[in-house]
């Protein structure tokens, strides 16, 4: 279980993220998400396993991205995690907001399993952009927010069973969940199976490089099943990668 300290400043919705020194009411309120779940308001933790659309769905409400995910090559416990975000790209989702009080700024931040798993620390936001073109780096992120599918809630939690694990049955899923609407432009790029009963696709989404994991157990309603590639893999958008199936913490069902 990834822990969620809920201390002034904390934000649990991205692990170990705090408001910046001197960051006061409108904004700290909104530069760091928020701890209610996203309909009914009812506070709420990440306990049990999610993947990398939690982390992508948080930034983007908050108007931000994820710039990248990774395993901590500089710790030695093989369940910490790396991930970079740059937040105030655009308005966070939440009301109206005061463009001098929301500033874009980055965070680095591990997390794990077990009590005090999580650190956060502020980082030099980067300037060149992802792909190598000339252009910066900020630019070419809030040109892929404004690119995102218009469907209503696209990154939320949601089951894929019923649906075939092939790529048309990926786009019919998209299309009857309405995650992708008639205006928006669908390619599918690769798929694979992980472990014999989870389809991975890679499919670009308005030219927004995707990820679709299927999975028809039941404990996978639980999950974001279809989020948009941290920045540092949009180019490639490629699903042979491992962490396209990684799902972070522990399954409290295996917990014992």
């Amino acid at each position: 279980m990834v822990e969620e300290r809920r201390v002034a400043g904390v934000d649990p919705q991205l692990p170990g993220v705090t408001a910046p020194a001197g960051a006061r009411g409108r904004d700290a309120e909104h530069h760091v998400p928020y701890v209610e779940a996203p309909h009914d308001g009812r506070r709420q933790t990440y306990g049990g396993q999610f993947t990398e659309g939690t982390l992508v769905a948080r930034a983007e409400a908050h108007g931000g991205v994820l710039l990248s995910v990774s395993r901590a090559k500089d710790r030695t416990d093989p369940n910490l995690h790396t991930a970079t975000v740059m937040l105030g790209l655009v308005p966070p989702a939440r009301g109206t907001v005061a463009a001098d009080a929301c500033p874009v700024r980055c965070y680095r931040f591990t997390f794990g399993l077990g009590p005090h798993s999580v650190d956060r620390s502020a980082m030099t936001c980067p300037v060149s952009r992802t792909d190598g073109e000339p252009g910066s780096l900020t630019a070419q992120l809030g040109a892929l927010l404004a690119r995102q599918p218009t469907g209503p809630y696209a990154y939320r939690q949601m089951t894929t069973r019923g649906y075939a694990h092939t790529t048309q049955g990926a786009l019919d899923f998209l299309r009857d969940k309405r995650l992708a609407a008639a205006k928006d432009t669908v390619t599918a790029v690769s798929g694979r199976t992980e472990n014999g009963d989870v389809y991975l696709l890679a499919l670009r989404i308005n030219g927004v490089c995707h990820h679709l994991r299927m999975d028809s157990s039941s404990a996978a309603s639980r999950l974001i099943p279809l989020w948009a590639v941290p920045a540092d893999r949009q180019k490639a958008c490629d699903v042979s990668e491992p962490v396209a199936a990684t799902l972070y913490g522990i399954d409290p069902a295996k917990a014992g």
